[in-house]
């Protein structure tokens, strides 16, 4: 009888490994395997194409992103645009960002740094009051290939749990800091929970000593629409935030639908 109850409590013991194993999902990675992986530092670049065609990402890029279920270009043959924002401060936009958004009806994805997150968390709280998706843009901004794997768990997770106190939210994107990531990082914080999203279409927009240009960037933002886009703007762009209504109502009466990154489809 013991020896029977003592094969009971392995299987159910075993049983129980499996069923955490199969919750970590097909991302997860053994860390003691990183060590395979190349740390080679690849920064994000896209070539644009014309006549809304999609653009050209990179085979390389292609092939890691492909790999680890990274998000950067959506279905080719449908007319789904995924907004995202790119937050390390703010500059005083994201209120009027956030209204313009609203009455659109349009849903974004915010990626924001820890430094945004103590000083603006009223923002923060309204991005996820109003339906929006917040993401993972690290603690302190670095470069992710040249940090070490315990850094990059640190300024990964402690935002993580900072989000998760704050408002019992849990973030599952992270864009790479400076669009510069490596094989070993897209595989790493993979195994931290996250899908590392990019994107098909960004502009100047972040350089506060270049606004004024409103033409500019809203002929470079429509110009390159496409089909299945992932759109990076700054919301510390004032350009942006005027131009983003008219943006939006023009996108759509060109036949294209805002979806957030959780319908996402290759």
């Amino acid at each position: 009888m013991k020896k029977v109850l003592i094969i009971i409590s392995i299987i159910v013991i075993f049983a129980f490994a499996i069923a955490i194993a199969n919750n970590q999902g097909e991302k997860a990675i053994p860390t003691s395997s990183m060590d395979t992986l190349s740390n080679t530092k690849i920064g994000w670049g896209i070539k644009r194409s014309d006549n809304h065609e999609q653009p050209d990402v990179g085979s390389k890029n292609k092939e890691i992103l492909n790999k680890y279920q990274g998000i950067y270009l959506g279905n080719k043959d449908k007319k789904f645009i995924y907004l995202t924002f790119d937050l390390g401060y703010e500059a005083g936009y994201t209120a009027k960002i956030l209204e313009i958004l609203k009455q659109n009806d349009v849903k974004a994805t915010f990626f924001i740094t820890a430094h945004y997150l103590n000083t603006q968390p009223e923002l923060v709280k309204q991005m996820i009051d109003e339906g929006h998706i917040v993401g993972n843009h690290t603690v302190n901004h670095k470069s992710m290939p040249s940090c070490s794997l315990d850094t990059i768990k640190k300024e990964v997770m402690d935002l993580h749990a900072a989000v998760y106190d704050k408002f019992g939210y849990e973030m599952k994107y992270m864009r790479p800091p400076k669009g510069e990531y490596s094989e070993k990082t897209v595989a790493y914080t993979n195994t931290l929970g996250y899908t590392t999203v990019m994107w098909s279409f960004a502009y100047d927009d972040w350089d506060e000593s270049k606004q004024g240009r409103e033409e500019y960037g809203k002929k470079k933002i429509l110009d390159n629409v496409h089909n299945g886009e992932v759109m990076l703007l700054h919301a510390t762009s004032k350009d942006n935030s005027n131009i983003l209504d008219d943006v939006i109502k023009q996108i759509k009466d060109m036949g294209y639908e805002f979806r957030n990154i959780d319908n996402f489809e290759k």
